[in-house]
């Protein structure tokens, strides 16, 4: 384990069609990793999008800083922008993703130029909140209780998202997850305990994409609409029927949304 700053493990995928000089940055939540993003790559490649897709600190083959924080994450996507960026970028955060990349603008404002943040929030409140307590413990609990993620995660996630979600990007979601290692489960949920960006909501100054899911109990609708209100011309978008993981509970709804945000507000001139 390291607390230096390095370069995290990433992957790049190219246009399948014509290219035109964008750049896409995935950035996966506290529960997942960059493999679960299969069926939004496809959607971005094909309409023109350069993407990266990372394992943030501690994920994937990437150790585990120590210990894992949001800023921490935040400069390590720094040195990715600064290493894989192109004339337009644009970062789509996931939850504990959209705080990385609310973050980042702190350290590489000159390397984005667009945001679609999906189901997170500019902070997660005080620490001794009675709704931040239940949040940490309903999470940790069951591997206090002896219970393994492969076993624990599947019934976690189902709970997220909309009853009844399922299909190939529900099963990958799912599948993803039972692969994370405990020590970064805990680690990323205690990271997120305390986080406060929303001073850098007004200082955006590019295109922003808020997309919630409107059953979603973990960044409720709500929330991000307020959050979407303190950002100078932000889209607010709200996906009927959806929970947490509403990219992979409707792909298609979801793409089609991010795509068309893309189309018009972040394309290179």
């Amino acid at each position: 384990m390291s607390t230096s700053l390095t370069l995290p493990d990433y992957a790049v995928h190219h246009p399948r069609g014509v290219a035109h000089g964008g750049t896409v940055f995935l950035l996966h939540g506290a529960f997942g990793a960059k493999e679960y993003w299969r069926h939004q790559i496809q959607a971005l490649t094909a309409a023109g999008w350069r993407v990266v897709g990372w394992d943030a600190p501690g994920y994937g083959l990437s150790p585990l800083p120590v210990p894992l924080t949001i800023d921490h994450c935040a400069r390590a996507l720094t040195l990715l922008l600064h290493k894989e960026g192109g004339e337009r970028n644009v970062v789509m955060g996931h939850s504990m993703g959209g705080m990385i990349a609310q973050q980042a603008w702190r350290h590489a404002r000159a390397c984005i130029h667009g945001y679609v943040l999906s189901a997170t929030s500019a902070a997660f409140g005080s620490p001794d909140g009675d709704w931040q307590r239940e949040f940490v413990r309903a999470r940790v609990a069951p591997l206090d209780a002896g219970r393994s993620i492969p076993d624990y995660a599947p019934e976690m996630l189902r709970a997220m998202m909309a009853p009844g979600a399922g299909g190939p990007a529900v099963d990958l979601v799912v599948s993803t997850v039972s692969q994370m290692r405990e020590e970064t489960f805990r680690a990323a949920v205690a990271a997120i305990v305390g986080f406060e960006a929303r001073d850098v909501l007004p200082t955006f100054d590019v295109p922003v994409q808020c997309i919630a899911g409107e059953l979603d109990k973990t960044a409720p609708a709500a929330v991000m609409e307020k959050m979407a209100a303190k950002v100078t011309g932000a889209e607010f978008v709200n996906l009927s029927g959806l929970g947490h993981f509403g990219w992979a509970e409707d792909a298609q709804r979801f793409n089609t949304s991010v795509l068309d945000f893309l189309a018009r507000r972040c394309q290179p001139r």
